[in-house]
């Protein structure tokens, strides 16, 4: 574990600048950053409409942000590499920065009001499955000889909502960045498909756009990938489809917190001390999720005090500014990427991955089934 630690620097600790950075390169580094960020902005939103009418149509429009934003991501990175720049330009790599600020973003888009008046039944489902999925993949990666940090990782993204998870996770357990682009990578690999098998299998079991979208809600790991699929569903099934993931995204709080204190207290206990002191959880809790639970609390509260137009035009806009900050962050995690990293992971993390895919399928269903039934979104 510790040679780990000197090899890369984990998620949340201070980029380290190469050999010759400085302030001039730092900032030729955020220019990268922002010019492959607009690149990535550009496929997101005019791929599918180029693609549009051929054989690719579905393809493309299947393709969510951080799947260009990595590419473009790794291919600047060989690029730099190649030309022996990477390092000089390292300093402006500011993943970190990125990923807290989308997070904290992100619960502005969370309304805590909507989630407990509008559907009680998200709310017990996200617990049971959320628990249920996290300790399977957390006990099979165990089985399988996962690092721990990566096992968190794994577990927090297929049981919650995906890449935002892991982001959280990878700070709370200071996961190496390889890791966490490892963990993104097999969550855009299984939520592609996802998109379109979802909705085909829910009509052949016949559920009822309500189950059906409870269902989608509490498989899908990203929640674009949950809006696309809901949608070919039908508008009730996106409705609760988004509730469900939702209430499932407001929980990534509360599993990061309990990661940081597992980990500050258990895993990596000191030589000198059996138990760390309150200081070291406080030392490595992740303080952006305090800034997350406070936007979705004035979230909450604001929009109760303007028109529904107005804030949903508002938080549309804040939105799409996590976006931003989003893909900054995944193209910054392309061009930080060591391949050596993920040539050691192997093929154990992508069988931990589907066979917990495949749990988190069969739990939802039964508990769509059990909590959805009957219910009605009007």
């Amino acid at each position: 574990m510790s040679t780990e630690k000197r090899r890369e620097a984990p998620v949340g600790a201070a980029p380290t600048p190469g050999a010759g950075a400085g302030p001039v390169g730092a900032l030729l580094g955020v220019l990268v950053v922002l010019l492959l960020a607009a690149v990535t902005r550009y496929l997101d939103q005019n791929v599918p409409a180029l693609l549009k009418g051929t054989a690719l149509e579905n393809v493309a429009a299947a393709i969510e942000y951080p799947v260009y934003a990595i590419v473009i991501g790794l291919l600047g990175n060989a690029v730099l590499t190649a030309t022996g720049v990477r390092d000089r330009l390292s300093g402006g790599f500011r993943t970190e920065f990125f990923i807290k600020t989308g997070l904290v973003l992100l619960g502005a888009s969370i309304n805590l009001k909507v989630i407990v008046t509008a559907a009680g039944p998200a709310i017990v489902q996200a617990i049971v499955l959320i628990t249920t999925v996290f300790l399977f993949t957390w006990w099979l990666g165990g089985r399988l000889g996962l690092d721990d940090r990566l096992r968190a990782l794994l577990s927090a993204a297929v049981s919650i909502c995906g890449v935002s998870a892991a982001i959280a996770a990878a700070g709370a357990v200071q996961a190496r960045r390889e890791q966490l682009a490892y963990s993104a990578s097999l969550v855009i690999a299984f939520a592609l498909p996802s998109i379109f098998i979802l909705p085909w299998l829910a009509s052949v079991f016949g559920l009822s756009p309500e189950v059906a979208g409870a269902w989608i809600g509490g498989n899908i790991d990203t929640t674009a990938a949950v809006t696309a699929a809901g949608a070919i569903v039908g508008d009730n099934a996106l409705a609760v489809a988004s509730i469900v993931k939702v209430t499932q995204n407001a929980l990534i709080g509360i599993v990061t917190i309990g990661l940081t204190a597992y980990f500050a207290f258990r895993v990596e206990r000191r030589a000198d001390a059996s138990r760390p002191g309150p200081g070291e959880f406080w030392r490595r809790f992740p303080k952006f999720v305090l800034g997350f639970v406070a936007a979705s609390v004035i979230a909450t509260w604001w929009l109760t005090t303007v028109s529904a137009a107005t804030g949903k035009a508002t938080i549309g806009e804040i939105n799409d500014l996590r976006v931003w900050f989003l893909i900054l962050a995944f193209v910054s995690i392309g061009l930080e990427f060591r391949v050596a990293s993920l040539r050691e992971a192997g093929w154990r993390p992508v069988g931990v991955f589907a066979a917990a895919t495949a749990v988190n399928v069969v739990v939802a269903l039964g508990l769509a089934l059990l909590l959805f039934s009957g219910f009605s979104v009007a």
